[in-house]
């Protein structure tokens, strides 16, 4: 799922080749992400789009050769002069007089001879990792590999596969090699598996064609340099082993443009480090064009309020109950505070139903709840690899969030499982403003069984970076609070000469127990709560929810037909279905006994209420249904770690709930189920009631 839909889609047709391209956003001035090659499409700028759309106006197009355009394999069609034509008639078919350039290795080509040739469409120019030839000297192994571009060699490795009959012959071997040296900096597994994809939707004749291209220009980059007027950013990284470092140095001195430097990075800043990058283009992009100022107002500080900003993982409500909970403790020890939540959809509409403050900002969020959905199958998830497929959403969010800290001033900010938060304040730890807390009830990626040692590999990478942020900047987090105690945490290791989940989360966590999202009182008004529900007293009601995503529905419908089994065994059997927020309630089945709600606010009072629940298998629902004392039946979804490990290991410590499996459990199977444990009597360990005081006091520390 993309973070951001194009507004405009369209193509351009010159001597018979078609090139795509996209518009997003309407701010001023415009920006024009420039293909880089045609190796790869404009979604190289996927981590850029969402966030310059929000204070810009920008467009993109694919190089012929790539993504939606046309692959010629004529060499004159690949000529330099084509892609700078093509440029220049995108401007037109978008109504754009002028545009920032923004360019990425190969494409500054073609950028230097639009601001020379084009001066009054140009702006600006941000020009990233140039590869404008005549700038510097390649390493002396590339450029014997260049002159020998021809013959064929017996082995190849190396830049010995950048290679025609390599290209035509093996096309993959060149990608992978070519793409690994685009990303030398450790744990980009995720930007070398999208850049080879990128790469492998052309194909080695058509790259071929690039490079047979006719040299079209006469004129050298210092010529072409001395006739550039707009202001230039030339940004290259250091460790670039695809263009020389020197290069981007030469075209800053060429064109008096200003050089960023990025120390340790390689060729392709914009997908490993986007969040500097969007910065710097943003950044650029914001002085050209100088927009009014809107008014400013200051207040005396010790008359400010006591501001949290809270972000509340959107991928079910159960965060949510939870996060209500420790924020009305914190409120109950510090009245004068004043929190504004950042979240998505359902979170935003349990929280306003509940009276809270949801940030306009939060309109700005991409949904991760639908980029699952996308991502799921039938009761299936794979839930590493949809979280590896979010990172373009991941980057966007987290540009709200910087956005936002930027633009008001928070006391304190905490992040319940907020991914994207962590991991790129990490990443950027400059951009800590204020104290930052730090909540989750998991620690640490496993590999699915069918996975294979590819997955192993992923996840163990992904565990050492974690612990390479934490070690590195341990200030950071000024609180990280595990939801849970330590005997809650599996006994695997992080990875193979990684340290164990547990020694690991006890070395870097304080542990604050379990959080409940409702009033343990409630235990004690539990007939009350059903008469006020409508439950009959000589009524067996079966609650059954898959939480506030869309993914639970095949679960909802399978328990649904073991309800008409269960019932001619139990007299008096009442079957209560929840669809959430995301699911239709009226494409789910009704009958006798069978009743469907949508979204309830009050969900909690039905856990209490009923006699049995059927759920997904998250932790929060869970965990509450634990709380309750109630019996319940739960499914993992299939291919998710954490429900499957985590979530299991944990249940299976307090004693509680039925675990199954919904590729065996039939409807008689799940009736019958049902009836066994409506006549067990539940035995699982007591949950503590005092978690959300514990985090509240923790966070009142941060003030």
């Amino acid at each position: 799922m993309r973070a951001l839909e194009p507004a405009v889609e369209g193509f351009i047709e010159r001597d018979g080749v078609k090139v795509g391209y996209e518009v997003f956003g309407s701010g001023s001035p415009t920006v024009l992400m420039m293909p880089a090659w045609s190796i790869v499409a404009s979604r190289i700028w996927k981590a850029q789009v969402p966030f310059l759309a929000r204070h810009h106006r920008v467009v993109t197009f694919d190089p012929r050769g790539n993504g939606r355009s046309d692959r010629p394999t004529d060499p004159d069609a690949m000529a330099d002069r084509h892609f700078v034509d093509d440029a220049l008639q995108v401007l037109d078919a978008t109504d754009t007089e002028q545009a920032v350039l923004v360019a990425l290795s190969r494409g500054n080509i073609w950028s230097l001879r639009i601001a020379a040739d084009h001066p009054s469409r140009v702006l600006g120019w941000v020009a990233i990792a140039p590869s404008n030839s005549g700038l510097g000297p390649y390493s002396p192994e590339r450029l014997a590999c260049y002159d020998r571009f021809d013959e064929r060699f017996d082995a190849e490795t190396g830049w010995g596969l950048y290679n025609r009959h390599v290209w035509l012959d093996d096309y993959a071997r060149f990608v992978e090699f070519f793409m690994h040296e685009c990303l030398p900096e450790p744990h980009s597994t995720k930007q070398w598996d999208d850049a080879v994809g990128w790469g492998l939707d052309t194909d080695g004749e058509t790259l071929v064609a690039t490079n047979d291209a006719p040299d079209d220009e006469p004129r050298s980059v210092r010529e072409l340099s001395a006739l550039v007027r707009c202001p230039v950013i030339v940004v290259h990284g250091t460790d670039d082993r695809i263009i020389p470092y020197a290069n981007g140095v030469r075209l800053a001195e060429l064109t008096g443009g200003r050089l960023e430097t990025l120390e340790g990075v390689g060729h392709l800043p914009q997908a490993r480090h986007p969040v500097v990058i969007n910065h710097l283009i943003h950044d650029f992009a914001n002085a050209l064009k100088p927009t009014p100022q809107p008014e400013v107002r200051w207040r005396r500080s010790l008359d400010r309020p006591r501001r949290v900003l809270y972000l509340s993982s959107a991928i079910g409500l159960g965060h949510a109950r939870r996060d209500l909970a420790i924020v009305r403790e914190l409120r109950a020890l510090r009245p004068d505070v004043q929190v504004d939540w950042l979240t998505q959809h359902p979170v935003t509409a349990f929280l306003r139903s509940a009276g809270e403050r949801v940030h306009p900002a939060s309109d700005h969020l991409a949904s991760e709840s639908g980029h699952l959905e996308r991502e799921a199958g039938e009761h299936d998830l794979h839930v590493f690899r949809a979280f590896r497929e979010m990172d373009e959403i991941l980057v966007a969010n987290f540009m709200v969030f910087d956005d936002l800290v930027g633009d008001e001033h928070f006391d304190l900010v905490v992040g319940d499982e907020a991914w994207d938060l962590d991991y790129f304040l990490h990443e950027n730890p400059e951009l800590k403003r204020s104290p930052y807390a730090w909540l989750t009830d998991f620690v640490g990626w496993l590999p699915m069984p069918d996975g294979g040692a590819r997955e192993s590999s992923l996840t163990a990478d992904y565990n050492a970076e974690m612990i390479e942020q934490v070690g590195r900047f341990p200030w950071l987090r000024d609180k990280a609070l595990f939801v849970g105690n330590p005997d809650d945490i599996v006994p695997d290791r992080l990875g193979p000469g990684l340290p164990t989940i547990r020694d690991w989360t006890q070395d870097n966590f304080d542990f604050v127990g379990y959080v409940t999202g409702f009033d343990a009182s409630l235990l004690e008004r539990r007939e009350e709560l059903r008469d006020r529900l409508g439950y009959g007293p000589d009524e067996q009601v079966c609650l059954v929810s898959v939480g506030g995503s869309g993914v639970g529905e095949p679960l909802l419908r399978r328990v649904a037909d073991a309800h008409r089994i269960a019932k001619a065994s139990l007299p008096g059997f009442r079957m209560v279905l929840v669809a959430g927020p995301r699911i239709d309630p009226a494409d789910l089945p009704r009958g006798d006994g069978l009743e469907v709600h949508g979204f309830l606010p009050d969900l909690v009072d039905h856990m209490v209420a009923c006699d049995i629940a059927v759920v997904q298998g998250g932790l929060t629902t869970t965990m509450e249904l634990t709380a309750t004392g109630r019996p319940f039946l739960y499914f993992p979804l299939q291919h998710h770690f954490e429900q499957n490990f985590h979530v299991a290991h944990r249940l299976d410590g307090y004693g509680a709930g039925r675990r199954m499996d919904y590729a065996t459990a039939d409807p008689e199977v799940l009736a019958a189920a049902i009836v066994e444990e409506l006549r067990r009597t539940p035995t699982s360990r007591a949950v503590e009631t005092d978690g959300a005081a514990r985090v509240a006091a923790h966070l009142t520390d941060l003030f």
